[in-house]
């Protein structure tokens, strides 16, 4: 009888080390989620499309060279009708246009370029930024670039206005704590009818959080007191001498 409870001991301090070691290891391997803050373009907070004419404060806005109306440091919302929708991609049901003005038919840029950055930022504190990936498409008036901390990601044509573009990007482009996602658009310059904006539609996007410090540290006192109970209890038994 003491044979068979001295084996029943080990048995279920054998079980609890295997539970222990599981547990490390799901906790190393912590389950993937959205990347925080990225936004498609004519969004809320939630990820609701905003209203035409409103604020899309996500996006921050500059610009340089060229001529015409004056910008802020946002853009707006374009409507879902009347030009230049029509000439460029519909909004969507998750997306929609921005516009440097409220009235997204204005003109810009008579005799010369203009550069608009669109800058959306986010941040990776707490989460591996190798493990992040994120994919899209965006639609631009008129050429663009997308570029991620720098790093050029995608380039569109001189009529993506009227046609989606596919990005994506993964793992060594990404940084720990903020990141910088920049769409730089090139309105070729025209005397008349020569809107400019931006439509971005992210598809998916994933990156693993880091398990807080503290976590570790329980987990490994746990096991540590799971083996010391182990021994003493091999000792007793008289397997270990």
């Amino acid at each position: 009888m003491k044979i068979f409870t001295t084996l029943a001991r080990h048995r279920a301090t054998s079980v609890a080390l295997m539970m222990a070691a599981g547990s490390l290891t799901a906790l190393d391997v912590a389950a993937a989620v959205p990347i925080p803050g990225l936004f498609s373009t004519g969004t809320d907070n939630v990820g609701a499309v905003l209203l035409a004419g409103a604020a899309d404060t996500h996006y921050a806005l500059s610009k340089s060279g060229g001529d015409g109306p004056s910008v802020g440091t946002s853009g707006f919302v374009a409507p879902d009708s009347g030009f230049p929708i029509g000439y460029w991609v519909a909004n969507t049901a998750t997306s929609k246009w921005l516009a440097p003005a409220v009235n997204a038919a204005a003109t810009y840029d008579a005799t010369s370029n203009g550069i608009y950055t669109w800058t959306l930022s986010f941040n990776l504190s707490g989460y591996d930024p190798l493990s992040a990936s994120f994919s899209g498409r965006w639609a631009t008036d008129n050429s663009g670039q997308i570029k991620l901390n720098g790093t050029l990601l995608a380039v569109g044509s001189s009529s993506g206005f009227n046609t989606w573009t596919n990005f994506s990007s993964t793992g060594g482009s990404f940084a720990t704590g903020l990141n910088t996602l920049d769409f730089i658009v090139t309105n070729l310059a025209q005397s008349g009818g020569n809107p400019t904006g931006l439509q971005v539609q992210f598809l998916s996007s994933s990156v693993t959080p880091v398990p807080e410090p503290e976590s570790y540290g329980m987990l490994l006192a746990g096991l540590g007191l799971v083996g010391f109970v182990t021994r003493r209890r091999l000792l007793h038994s008289g397997v270990l001498a």
